[in-house]
């Protein structure tokens, strides 16, 4: 008599002949960023600095590009190597010698932020031909060079590595108040460039995920509670969990996503909302 394998044996034989990862190290260690190089756009302040700062503390040597004169924090409290580029992300003549020092600088690159990003709130008929030109050129075109440089400096090393895409609550839904029309079709071109990209570069082992963070408090959106009063009640109001963000609640995400506690995590998007992605309340 012919004995038979279950097809749960067949696939449990099969999925460890096949498994190729065999880092046994803790979660603890797998979460840790030492001796890598991550790259940050937008990195002088906001969000992009948040980012900076926690890349840092878990270890990781950072190089920092913006278009600002200098940061808004003093690289030399981070603990770890970091240089500051002045870099505008719009020009790839600028990108190209960039990525070039940081790779003389480094020696490396592991993982990339594209953070650098602009926004324009107003109603759609009244947007410009050079603002929304902008808008692409910032948010679209930065991303996609800085991140295909960052790709290739993997490629080339032969090392893998991460890159995280800053995309935006505003390529999954509308809320009323907000008018974000060619913002939120320029972060839904980032999030659609995370899916693509995820399975291209998947036989790298270059891994791509994106964050889709919702109202985080930042110099910008403090600035909008003076200018634009009823829409800054809203940030508040809106996200079920009834406040808020802060630029701390993305960087956990960000981390583990350039970590390898994330080895096996691409073409994911994480929606940072408060909950505003599933539902909303409103005064």
């Amino acid at each position: 008599m012919t004995s038979e394998t279950s097809p749960s044996s067949q696939w449990s034989s099969t999925s460890t002949f096949n498994n190729k990862s065999s880092d046994r190290r803790s979660l603890v260690e797998r979460s840790k960023l030492d001796g890598k190089t991550t790259v940050i756009t937008g990195g002088a302040r906001g969000i992009g600095l948040a980012l900076v700062e926690a890349a840092a503390e878990a270890g990781s040597d950072v190089a920092i590009l913006d278009i600002l004169d200098k940061p808004q924090k003093e690289l030399g409290d981070l603990g770890v190597k970091a240089k500051y580029y002045q870099t505008d992300v719009t020009r790839i003549e600028s990108l190209e010698q960039t990525f070039d020092r940081i790779k003389k600088d480094f020696g490396r690159i592991d993982n990339c932020v594209t953070a650098a990003g602009i926004v324009v709130d107003k109603p759609f008929f009244d947007h410009k031909w050079n603002e929304c030109e902008k808008l692409l050129k910032i948010n679209v075109l930065g991303t996609y060079f800085c991140a295909q440089l960052a790709a290739k400096a993997m490629r080339d090393q032969g090392t893998g590595g991460s890159v995280v895409l800053i995309a935006s609550i505003a390529s999954h839904s509308a809320l009323p108040l907000q008018r974000l029309s060619m913002y939120g079709a320029t972060k839904g071109a980032v999030r659609v460039l995370m899916t693509q990209l995820s399975v291209e570069l998947a036989p790298l082992n270059i891994r791509v995920n994106s964050i889709s963070p919702g109202f985080i408090r930042t110099d910008m959106t403090e600035l909008c509670a003076v200018q634009q009063p009823e829409l800054y009640s809203v940030f508040n109001s809106a996200p079920p969990v009834g406040r808020i963000g802060e630029t701390k609640d993305i960087t956990g995400a960000v981390n583990y996503l350039l970590s390898d506690a994330a080895a096996y995590t691409t073409g994911a998007d994480i929606p940072i909302t408060g909950g505003l992605i599933s539902g909303r309340i409103a005064n």
